[in-house]
Formats: structure tokens, sequence, C-alpha cells
């Protein structure tokens, strides 16, 4: 069996999707790329998260040919694929809708710098793209328009899409792009949100590229 940490993490982290309020149902999807193969392991179509066994996790190649297993892929497999043409340094892709990215998405709003934490998503602002079809290279090519060289993207009226080195980076950033939507809606309920001068995003994003730990020689 190809993969086996790889299957081993969507498991993992398709429960994750739930019990972190992501998602709900068989709503979302996940897949982890593997560099050394080019191929990537992505969610099957339609299965509960908790039923989920490693062997339903389907191993597909970039040319979206299934290189290994007897489940259908998520629908979104398109979308993930682009993901990982698109972005070499991607290791993991989570595409999941979460309610506030999908109250953004269905305003077919931009989220903005109304907090500096934005900045992780690798720019000032997080785009939402057009309507496309669920399932389809319309939303997939959508999305990557959207989404430019941050790594994240709003997707209207659907939900919202990261990417990350790892696994565990993409779904960090899916739980902080869904915070950040909420702080996003609430302030626009209450007021209008000020949103943080440019100048003062050049600095955090700056800032951003030495936080947190780095591997030592």
């Amino acid at each position: 069996m190809l993969m086996i940490e790889e299957r081993e993490k969507i498991v993992e982290f398709g429960k994750k999707l739930i019990t972190d309020g992501l998602t709900t149902g068989t709503g979302g999807n996940i897949s982890i790329f593997n560099k050394e193969l080019g191929y990537f392991a992505i969610s099957p179509s339609g299965i509960d998260y908790f039923k989920t066994k490693v062997e339903d996790i389907v191993i597909m190649d970039l040319d979206g040919k299934i290189i290994e297993g007897e489940k259908k892929p998520s629908s979104e497999h398109e979308m993930h694929r682009y993901v990982y043409l698109n972005h070499p340094q991607a290791g993991a892709t989570v595409h999941c809708h979460s309610t506030y990215a999908t109250v953004l998405s269905t305003l077919r709003m931009d989220l903005p710098a109304s907090n500096y934490i934005i900045a992780d998503a690798g720019d000032k602002v997080v785009k939402c793209s057009r309507y496309e079809t669920f399932g389809t290279k319309e939303l997939a090519q959508a999305s990557m328009e959207a989404m430019g060289q941050r790594r994240a993207c709003l997707q209207a009226n659907h939900g919202q899409l990261t990417w990350g080195k790892d696994i565990e980076s993409a779904f960090n950033l899916a739980m902080t792009l869904e915070q950040l939507c909420k702080i996003h809606v609430i302030s626009l309920s209450a007021g209008k949100p000020q949103i943080i001068e440019d100048e003062k995003m050049d600095e955090v994003l700056e800032k951003f590229k030495t936080y947190g730990q780095k591997k030592r020689d």
C-alpha cells in the first residue's frame, strides 16, 4: 500500500475537521502530497470521517489519474491537484465549509486586514473567488486565481481553501482563517471594522518571515 503515513494523517485530520468545527457531515476534504513520488493522497468522496479507513484513501498523480484505491476520490480532487501544480511549496491542502468563512464567501467579500494574523496567509488580504459549481475544473481555476501567491482563499457561496508545507500547517491555517472571518463578521455586525494600514501590514509581513522556531544547522 502506497503512502501509508499520509493515509493515516488524512484519517486523523479528517476527524479533526469535525471535532474542531471546520465542517459538518462529510463536507470538506484533505490531501497530502508526496514530492518524491509525485503523488497525492486524498480523502474519499462521501464517507463519514469517523468511518474512513486508511485503505479508503485514494492515491492520485498530478495528471488526475488514480494510482491506487478502490474508493471514489473527493469530488474536489481537481482543486487539490491545482494547488500542487501552482504551489510547489505545498505539502498538504485543506478544503472545508467552516461557518464564518462561508458567511463571508456568501457575501462574496474579501477578508481584509482587520487583524494582523492575516499575514499567516501570506498577504494583507484573503480574496474571495467567483462562484463556480463544486467538483469542477472551473472551481479549481477560480480558486487559484483568487489565491494567487497566498496560502488561502475564500470560495464564493462555498467555503475556504488553504495549503501548507505539511498537513499541520494547512490545517492550522484553516483554523486561523475561520477565526479571522469570525472576528470580521462580528465586527461588521457591531460597526465598521478598522483595517490595518498597508505600511503597518508590510511590517507585520516582514516579521512573519522570522516568526516561530527555525531549525538550527
